[in-house]
């Protein structure tokens, strides 16, 4: 269903996909956009659960896009290093596919809301506080992650040995 990884000595484990999940801070999500036309948007997640969440306004592009289709795709770049003078960059990302759900009760939305919150301010209550200030403009969408797959350069493959 999903393709192989072609160079597969450059593959991260799954720990470590997890591990780059858990600490980035970015990514870009893509989905099925008007009319076929892919639309990629950057941003703010968490990985819990073995699952994507992010939050959003209730309307707009991505939101349509995932009504319409729910299969998305979303790439995480965790290391980013141009080295100039070897005419190459020092990479590792996680991509990954998945299906989306737009979360609908209270309490699923309060949760993703509330894990995501706390990735970015471990303050419970400044957290909660946000979550009920923001609530009537909040959605909270979910991924259920079907195929996860890092790589990183194949120079820091050779530095492991």
């Amino acid at each position: 269903m999903f393709r192989e990884m072609r160079r597969k000595k450059q593959e991260l484990s799954k720990e470590e996909c997890i591990d780059i999940l858990q600490t980035a801070k970015t990514a870009v999500l893509g989905v099925v956009g008007d009319n076929g036309y892919p639309y990629t948007v950057p941003i703010n997640f968490v990985y819990a659960n073995d699952k994507i969440y992010f939050h959003s306004a209730k309307n707009g592009h991505k939101i349509d896009a995932i009504n319409k289709c729910n299969k998305v795709s979303l790439c995480v770049v965790d290391k980013d290093d141009v080295v100039e003078e070897e005419l190459t960059t020092y990479f590792k990302s996680v991509i990954l596919f998945g299906k989306a759900s737009i979360l609908n009760t209270d309490k699923e939305i309060f949760h993703a809301a509330k894990v995501f919150g706390l990735k970015y301010n471990n303050d419970v209550t400044a957290v909660e506080k946000e979550i009920k200030r923001e609530w009537n403009a909040l959605s909270c969408i979910e991924i259920k992650i079907e195929h996860m797959t890092g790589k990183e350069a194949i120079e820091l493959t050779r530095k492991r040995g």
